[in-house]
């Protein structure tokens, strides 16, 4: 199959899908926290997108592709839309599809968490599970679109997609200061592309990876997106087998390195942030923080770090 097009979203393209998807999405807050006080020895600021519709960001990308969707020649077709996920974008696919009332079809590999299972199905798209991987699941989730005629919104790989996760970024040029690096967790890299773009000439964005599940790491390495093994505790939502061209190019053209951490470090941090803040973010959600937590002298003025989901239970034992 040929590949189209690398497409890179501009700043106008993240400028719109804010204006695109202001009333839809919510603007969430960040709090701020001093050194030693989430046991790091220097101060962090927590973007808590957690608190977003469906408890993840995907839905500031769902929201916009969908939009971009109904808006073009022939509008949402009548098959509807249909995705691939680990979880959390199909739940942002499901409501971004319920508040349009437009029909959505979610491809889930069948070990996606309940608790992510259950927001698609609750939000009334129809819920697939995949044997395998993230990857087996876009390769249904494609060959429905073909066969149907439906609308597939890409979890990570689209200018449409990211362009609605870096609203996250022109959130953040509000709330924290001019130089301070931004952590995110990236799986394929949708919300690292869209978040370093927006934030681009104003504050470093370094992208955190499970060292189970390091694709963006590996195609950094490579100069172009190639396969890897995955797995860990946070591969059901940062458990893309290949990252995406998008984000490999804004890597590359950024300069950026990677920070990998070890399926321990993210369990733990996952830990002392219920334990601190009472916050249940899931395993991929923290593996920015896990970054911040092992690496803090690169960061000796501080950092921000993106809470990303919490569609999970609370850690056992806090």
């Amino acid at each position: 199959m040929n590949e189209q097009p690398l497409t890179i979203p501009s700043p106008a393209d993240i400028e719109g899908a804010a204006g695109r998807i202001r009333t839809l999405v919510r603007r969430t807050p960040v709090i701020h926290l001093a050194a030693g006080e989430l046991d790091v020895p220097v101060p962090v600021t927590l973007k808590l997108e957690f608190l977003q519709h469906t408890g993840s960001f995907k839905v500031r990308g769902a929201s916009n592709a969908l939009a971009l969707v109904r808006a073009g020649e022939h509008g949402a077709p009548t098959a509807g839309v249909c995705c691939a996920s680990g979880g959390n974008h199909g739940a942002a696919v499901a409501w971004a599809a319920r508040e349009a009332n437009v029909p959505a079809t979610a491809f889930v590999p069948d070990f996606s968490p309940k608790a992510k299972t259950d927001i698609i199905e609750a939000l009334g798209a129809r819920l697939r599970l995949v044997e395998g991987f993230y990857a087996d699941a876009l390769a249904a989730s494609q060959d429905h679109a073909r066969r149907e005629g439906a609308s597939h919104i890409d979890a990570y790989d689209d200018p449409r997609t990211v362009a609605g996760q870096g609203t996250l970024g022109l959130e953040l040029a509000e709330q924290v200061p001019q130089g301070q690096p931004v952590l995110v967790g990236c799986g394929g890299g949708g919300l690292y592309a869209g978040v370093a773009l927006a934030l681009a000439g104003r504050n470093r964005v370094i992208a955190a990876e499970p060292s189970a599940a390091s694709s963006l790491t590996a195609a950094l390495e490579a100069g172009s997106p190639v396969d890897v093994e995955v797995g860990g505790v946070a591969v059901d939502s940062l458990g893309a087998r290949r990252a995406g061209r998008i984000a490999t190019a804004v890597g590359l053209s950024l300069g950026m390195k990677t920070l990998t951490v070890a399926d321990e470090e993210i369990t733990a941090a996952r830990a002392l942030l219920w334990r601190r803040l009472r916050i249940a973010a899931e395993p991929g959600a923290v593996t920015a923080l896990a970054a911040l937590l092992a690496h803090a002298e690169q960061f000796p003025d501080g950092a921000t770090v993106v809470v990303s989901g919490a569609n999970a239970a609370p850690p056992a034992g806090g």
